[in-house]
């Protein structure tokens, strides 16, 4: 049952933070300030949950190949390769340090 809780708590919560966007005046909108961390948010999101997935387990800081797979993408973006590539290069890094350690 606490699994209706949680999902009927979070359809109210979206509900909510829809209905505030909505009525939030579009003046403070129009903010250049506002523009800025709008832009800046996304990113800051993405940053954080890749290096949540990427380094924790639960309570616990690891090094695994994920952490490989991404400084391999990393060194493909630095290179300035195309998209498809780094993520190749992520995959394959990946691929390779899982099989060669188990």
């Amino acid at each position: 049952m606490t699994i209706w809780i949680a999902i009927g708590v979070t359809a109210v919560g979206c509900y909510a933070v829809k209905l505030i966007g909505l009525l939030v005046p579009a003046g403070a909108l129009e903010r250049p300030v506002v523009k800025r961390l709008a832009a800046l948010l996304p990113v800051a999101l993405l940053a954080a949950l890749t290096a949540q997935q990427t380094f924790a387990d639960g309570r616990a800081l690891v090094l695994d190949a994920k952490a490989a797979g991404l400084a391999a993408a990393a060194v493909a973006l630095l290179l300035r390769a195309p998209f498809l590539v780094i993520v190749a290069a992520a995959v394959a890094v990946t691929a390779g340090v899982r099989a060669l350690t188990g």
